[in-house]
């Protein structure tokens, strides 16, 4: 297994130091799990190699537009599977992790939006099924989504996969660091939250933002368009109640 250098951020929107994490080793590997826990993020600015990005750039191009269900494209799937990606997940989530979710995102030209302050309280179902705390229930690209409870969505954790630089002028994301852990948010309670000290996630070509989907963020427009090309993969280590199935499961 490889290392994966890992940058640690501070509240006021700059970055600490960085540091290499060897995740063949215990002793190291288990900086990232309490960061994520704590944070609800982290970046790995070398996740993919050169190799990697430039077949999924090809496959992806530049002027793409978003798209969902990525898990039934075979380069993806193969992504989900792939050493980085597992190494990283498999460190937070454990060995029986899977993949639930793919989705593509890229800001272009024609396609240049804010993101407004949120949390991702969604996941992805095969059917509909009556089980006390999933709802409401949306229909998105033709798929079947559910707002499960809590405890689901604090289980699930997002990698995003950059396929191009993300820097101060192209929409980086940004999160608020710990309020994963404040559960479910209010749109009152979002409105009203201090985001004076929001982490500004810069992410170079190659890299990953690791991040639970309870986690406040939100990210501007690109102030010189060009594309931010992003294959957002979530996981998951458990399965869901009687009745309610992933919609996919890599």
């Amino acid at each position: 297994m490889g290392q994966f250098p890992i940058i640690r951020h501070t509240r006021h929107n700059t970055f600490l130091r960085g540091w290499h994490v060897n995740l063949s080793d215990s002793n190291t590997a288990s900086g990232l799990k309490p960061l994520v826990e704590h944070d609800g993020f982290a970046i790995v600015p070398a996740c993919l190699d050169e190799a990697t990005v430039e077949r999924l750039c090809k496959q992806f191009d530049d002027t793409r537009h978003p798209q969902r269900n990525l898990l039934s494209v075979p380069s993806v799937q193969g992504l989900a599977m792939s050493r980085p990606v597992r190494e990283i997940m498999e460190t937070v989530l454990g060995p029986k992790c899977f993949a639930v979710r793919g989705i593509f995102f890229n800001k272009t030209r024609s396609s240049n939006w804010k993101v407004v302050w949120h949390q991702d309280l969604t996941i992805a179902v095969c059917e509909r099924r009556d089980v006390d705390g999933f709802g409401p229930w949306t229909m998105k690209a033709g798929v079947l989504h559910v707002q499960p409870p809590v405890e689901v969505m604090s289980g699930i954790l997002a990698v995003r996969l950059h396929l191009d630089e993300s820097g101060l002028d192209n929409g980086p994301l940004r999160v608020i660091a710990g309020s994963h852990r404040e559960g479910r948010l209010s749109a009152e309670r979002i409105d009203s939250w201090d985001k004076e000290n929001s982490v500004t996630c810069i992410v170079p070509r190659g890299g990953a933002l690791v991040m639970r989907p309870l986690l406040l963020h939100a990210s501007s427009a690109c102030a010189i368009p060009k594309s931010r090309r992003v294959i957002h993969l979530e996981f998951a280590a458990a399965e869901l109640p009687p009745g309610l199935d992933w919609h996919d499961k890599v």
